[in-house]
């Protein structure tokens, strides 16, 4: 039995160069109906802060804290690294992204690379708006990728005035989903091998830009965390205790057992995935063993989709116009799951899940299960 829960990752407050303070973002997250954000601030990590914020009767949200870390003389910019779960500061890792993934994991903590490819803005010029993708692609031991970044897919249609007010104005118009590099290097790392779990950010800093006599708040943070979020599924229950249910969001995302979510297009909540061969059962994020008769996969929807089942880059099976997906598979391999639907007169990405991952039988497990050498 898994329980779903809905938050936000990747916000910066006003210790790096977000524009409002832990507390006043808990408000606008419980406003927004989450039940957890982690804030990333760059290279610090801000201690003292985290626990629930509200209340059970008007309210709550669990607030954690991660850091984004990069190497700040680096030029160009590249290789951000969220690290969640570490408990102590990274940033003095920042120059060597292996040492800094090594470092998280030896802290307890995991990580996932930021925003890996990006497009820059040919209008406005300055160190955030310029492409701060990931470089560095020998690094191993990383729990996934951000595969979808809000921020990041605003800025490349900042390409004039008028696309970028249209963009700051109507973004509904305009965001449509992941960079298609991110999900074709996503697909790559899981037909290698290994095992790369998958997260979304809105890399939220409430900051207000101008351009010419155009003022505006790109964006507001509960903006923000209604539209790009990340759906877990928890081994058991969220139940207001603090260490308790830490462990619980920190676990779902480090293993993948959840979803990638553009809600702005339709709630997801209800997005199941699962697996089912024999006596074993398995959702995403899980491993289920390939034995006779193959492995059925189970896809449901919250609303009528166009739903596909992916392996490896490939379609292997998909569903138009309902919510569901039936279908077998007898190879191994990284099983994912996207949905799309139609918002703001055009088709959108809405669902990306992350992979079951089908094993021969025979497979000799690695101690450190999540980065397997060989399906």
């Amino acid at each position: 039995m898994h329980h779903e829960y809905k938050g936000h990752i990747h916000i910066h407050t006003s210790y790096s160069d977000g524009s409002k303070l832990h507390a006043e973002i808990a408000e606008e997250a419980i406003a927004a109906g989450l039940d957890f954000i982690i804030t990333t601030d760059h290279n610090v990590w801000v201690d003292g802060v985290e626990g629930y914020y509200g209340d059970e009767d008007n309210g709550r949200v669990l607030l954690l804290v991660g850091e984004e870390v990069h190497d700040v003389r680096r030029w160009p910019q590249a290789n951000h690294c969220l690290v969640f779960g570490a408990e102590k500061e990274l940033s003095p890792h920042a120059a060597d992204p292996q040492e800094l993934i090594d470092a998280a994991s030896a802290a307890g903590g995991f990580s996932y690379l930021a925003h890996p490819f990006e497009i820059a803005s040919t209008l406005l010029k300055g160190d955030e708006l310029s492409a701060l993708g990931w470089e560095e692609w020998h690094v191993s031991g990383y729990a996934g990728l951000e595969i979808w970044n809000y921020m990041s897919e605003f800025k490349s249609h900042m390409t004039s005035k008028w696309a970028a007010l249209w963009a700051a104005y109507r973004p509904e118009q305009v965001i449509t989903g992941p960079f298609g590099r991110t999900i074709a290097k996503w697909d790559e790392l899981l037909s290698s091998g290994r095992q790369v779990a998958c997260i979304a950010g809105g890399d939220v800093h409430g900051k207000t830009y101008s351009l010419g006599p155009f003022s505006r708040v790109l964006f507001p943070y509960r903006r923000h965390f209604q539209s790009l979020n990340n759906h877990i599924l928890a081994s058991q229950k969220l139940t207001g205790e603090f260490a308790h249910d830490k462990q619980l969001v920190l676990e779902a995302l480090r293993r993948g057992n959840s979803w990638v979510a553009y809600d702005a297009a339709g709630d997801t909540a209800g997005f199941r995935f699962s697996a089912h061969a024999l006596r074993q059962q398995a959702v995403m994020g899980d491993i289920v063993r390939l034995l006779s008769g193959g492995v059925t996969f189970q896809i449901t929807a919250p609303a009528a989709a166009h739903i596909r089942l992916i392996r490896h880059g490939e379609v292997v099976a998909e569903s138009l116009g309902t919510g569901h997906l039936l279908t077998q598979a007898s190879e191994p391999g990284a099983y994912r799951a996207e949905a799309f639907t139609r918002f703001a007169g055009r088709k959108r990405a809405w669902i990306y899940s992350n992979p079951v991952y089908v094993r021969k039988p025979d497979h000799t497990e690695r101690t450190d299960a999540r980065f397997p050498t060989d399906l």
